[in-house]
């Protein structure tokens, strides 16, 4: 449990036993979903709205290509194949936004 300026950071989720699953398949899927967001693609969570900011959306696309770029030959073959995956789709849906 890390403790820290008035607030404890528990390794568990409200009561569940099941530690948070952390990794970078799920970091990679959480830069991809707010990519989403941001080219309009999918609704913003907190207010059930379409919008698209493509300037942000490119930046995060720079952001995995640049996580893909500086993870060469550290992933598992699953999680580069995920992330050049990812990278594929989000790349064709900011070309779709942009047109």
């Amino acid at each position: 449990m890390a403790k820290g300026n008035g607030f404890t950071m528990s390794d568990t989720q409200s009561g569940s036993k099941d530690p948070l699953k952390i990794d970078f398949s799920s970091f990679i899927l959480s830069l991809y979903s707010s990519g989403l967001v941001q080219l309009g693609k999918v609704e913003e969570p907190s207010t059930g709205k379409k919008s698209t900011n493509l300037a942000l959306a490119k930046h995060t696309i720079e952001m995995i290509a640049m996580l893909e770029e500086k993870t060469k030959g550290n992933l598992t073959e699953e999680e580069n194949n995920l992330l050049k995956v990812l990278l594929s789709e989000i790349r064709m849906a900011f070309v779709e936004a942009k047109a």
